[in-house]
């Protein structure tokens, strides 16, 4: 009977995978985030630039460091310029983060295969596993960074302190994944524990005997290090915003306005707790729940465990708390804490569990079917521009009036302009205009235009087919019904 449930939740496992790696090519790059990420790969691979990713031509990202773009331009280079290949890279992103979780498991005698499965019917975590985002190579890197700590502090084999070393590699990719916010998601989970462990004096004695602060800090720099002091000297101010603004002003100041690119969220302050809730679901339920049924155990997990369960209990806290006070989040800010979320629920979970636990961990796939099928049902093209570049099919100009949405630039593979200067389309025989359908009616009556309204988006957004008139007159030719 056991072997027949743990074929299931095998099954279960996989099925969740290869659900969420299928998905990836079936539905378009969505305003904003995706798109706006999506094309500034593609611009990255298409000018060469490696080094600072680019909003626009010529126009450098200084919101976050290069690893995401980095991530889906790899991705672009063996795939070609497709969904696919910006999303594949953070699919197997999420891939690695689960077989490490689960290899982790494993050696701490927690049941490997529950907590594989745990993180990959997670909400906000098969999201994000797919999802040309930043949050998916962080939450990666900060795995590594705190596998690496707990494991250097165990000391419970001769190369324990190479350990160290591992999770500095981590909190190295986690700077050239999100920047210093990696630090502090690490520093808020490892020192409280450490003096929840041996006292506040006996903190700084065990990081400093177990960890090697040095030569790990020296390591992280070497290589983390080079491509900020590189970035500020191609774009100057670079360190500037990001530093400041990106870390600080962006959490502090309510609907801050020095966003370069795009909209501060103004958010009630503690709102990050109920994103938990909605993001983490089912198993933020679930934890809870478990939790309360084993209390009377909890002494004895922590003592059996040596710590471990203190230890994942503050790596989940971690990015709860750290945005309590901030009004400017996303739900996608508790991912970070998820991995502990999935390796508390396998250290809780017996075996009578398994037969629940598999319906419940039915559920994210349930769901993502049915975001799939609405998907390709036309509720994609409501947020992307994709389905007007398909009724294009030549290479004349095309421009946009007033706004260009980043799918319409990464669609058109930076073709597509936003109409700035009326007199570039005097010399023009034929060309295409995109926008509200009431400002091109306005606009192709003022400039004398010939059009021909040739789609009509569910965006919102009108694809015209024009032409300059000569010397016949405007009636009789412009059409847009």
């Amino acid at each position: 009977m056991m072997s027949l449930r743990r074929n299931h939740l095998w099954l279960l496992l996989i099925f969740a995978l290869l659900l969420r790696l299928i998905s990836l090519a079936t539905y378009p790059l969505m305003d904003t985030t995706e798109a706006r990420y999506g094309e500034m790969a593609r611009l990255m691979v298409e000018t060469g630039n490696w080094l600072t990713p680019q909003f626009d031509y010529g126009v450098p990202f200084w919101g976050k460091p290069p690893l995401f773009t980095w991530m889906s331009a790899y991705g672009i280079k063996l795939f070609g310029l497709n969904e696919f290949a910006v999303r594949a890279p953070h699919w197997l992103a999420g891939v690695a983060t689960i077989l490490l979780i689960a290899w982790v498991a494993r050696r701490l005698g927690i049941n490997a295969l529950i907590a594989a499965v745990v993180l990959a019917t997670c909400g906000i975590f098969s999201i994000a596993a797919g999802a040309v985002m930043t949050d998916m190579a962080l939450t990666l890197s900060l795995t590594i960074a705190m596998i690496g700590f707990y494991l250097a502090w165990l000391q419970d084999s001769p190369n324990s302190r190479w350990w160290g070393y591992v999770s500095f590699i981590g909190l190295a990719c986690g700077l050239l994944a999100k920047g210093p916010l990696v630090l502090v998601l690490m520093g808020m989970t490892v020192m409280p524990w450490l003096m929840w462990q041996h006292g506040v004096i006996g903190a700084w004695k065990e990081l400093w005997q177990r960890f090697p602060i040095v030569t790990g800090c020296i390591l992280m720099l070497a290589i983390a290090l080079p491509w900020y002091l590189m970035a500020e000297a191609a774009t100057p101010g670079f360190l500037d915003y990001f530093l400041i603004g990106e870390h600080f002003k962006r959490f502090v100041v309510s609907g801050w306005q020095g966003d370069l690119y795009g909209s501060a969220h103004d958010r009630p302050r503690g709102m990050i707790w109920l994103y938990w809730l909605q993001a983490a679901f089912p198993w933020s339920i679930v934890l809870p729940v478990l939790a309360w049924r084993r209390r009377a155990q909890i002494s004895t997990f922590e003592y059996q465990h040596k710590g471990l369960l203190s230890f994942l209990l503050l790596w989940l806290l971690s990015p709860l708390l750290l945005f309590t006070m901030a009004g400017n989040i996303l739900p996608a800010y508790v991912l970070p804490g998820v991995p502990a979320l999935a390796l508390l629920i396998a250290l809780f979970i017996k075996k009578r569990d398994t037969k629940w636990f598999s319906g419940v961990a039915m559920i994210l796939p349930v769901l993502l079917m049915i975001m799939m099928l609405v998907l390709n049902m036309g509720k994609a093209d409501t947020r992307s521009d994709r389905i007007v570049f398909d009724q294009i099919n030549d290479e004349d100009p095309v421009y946009y009036l007033k706004e260009r949405p980043f799918s319409g630039q990464f669609y058109s593979h930076g073709q597509a302009k936003i109409l700035t200067d009326n007199e570039v389309l005097a010399d023009l025989s034929h060309f295409y205009l995109i926008g509200k359908k009431e400002e091109l009616n306005d606009f192709v009556h003022q400039q004398k235009l010939s059009c021909n309204q040739d789609f009509d988006s569910p965006s919102g957004r009108i694809l015209f087919e024009c032409s300059r008139l000569s010397h016949r007159s405007l009636a009789g030719h412009f059409d847009t019904n």
